[in-house]
């Protein structure tokens, strides 16, 4: 996590992102239309939305997944530097959840879906906040 005092000093984009995990301890990550890195899925609230209410609606919007609110785990606020938008920060608060049986298929802005370890993380551009906290070892 970043200091509050670098928090402040720098320009920031409020997020809300999912940690997704599968069944050989591989991270599910996206790559938007138009970018190359790959981050979590997610994105940034709605006027009046809760973080995990952001989270859920993205994740229906972005990948077809239906997962209820209330199943949704907050493991915290994490900041790094933004994939596509340099000088600024990404604050994220993050969720872990579980897609059961669910596939996740690409969907509005989402130009690919792939399931990444920290092996596979080398050969590819991986967002920051992704590749500093949430990849498995």
């Amino acid at each position: 996590m970043t200091s509050p005092d670098a928090a402040s000093t720098t320009a920031s984009i409020r997020v809300s992102a999912a940690v997704i995990v599968d069944d050989a301890g591989r991270l599910l990550l996206v790559r938007k239309a138009g970018t190359a890195a790959f981050m979590q899925p997610g994105g940034k609230p709605e006027a009046g939305e809760q973080p995990d209410e952001t989270l859920v609606r993205e994740l229906a919007e972005e990948l077809g997944l239906v997962i209820p609110v209330a199943s949704v785990e907050a493991m915290g606020e994490f900041t790094a530097s933004a994939a596509n938008e340099p000088g600024f920060l990404v604050v994220a608060d993050v969720f872990r959840v579980d897609i059961g049986e669910q596939t996740p298929a690409a969907a509005a802005e989402i130009a690919e879906v792939r399931w990444v370890s920290r092996a596979d993380a080398a050969a590819l551009e991986v967002a920051p906040l992704a590749l500093e906290y949430f990849l498995p070892a």
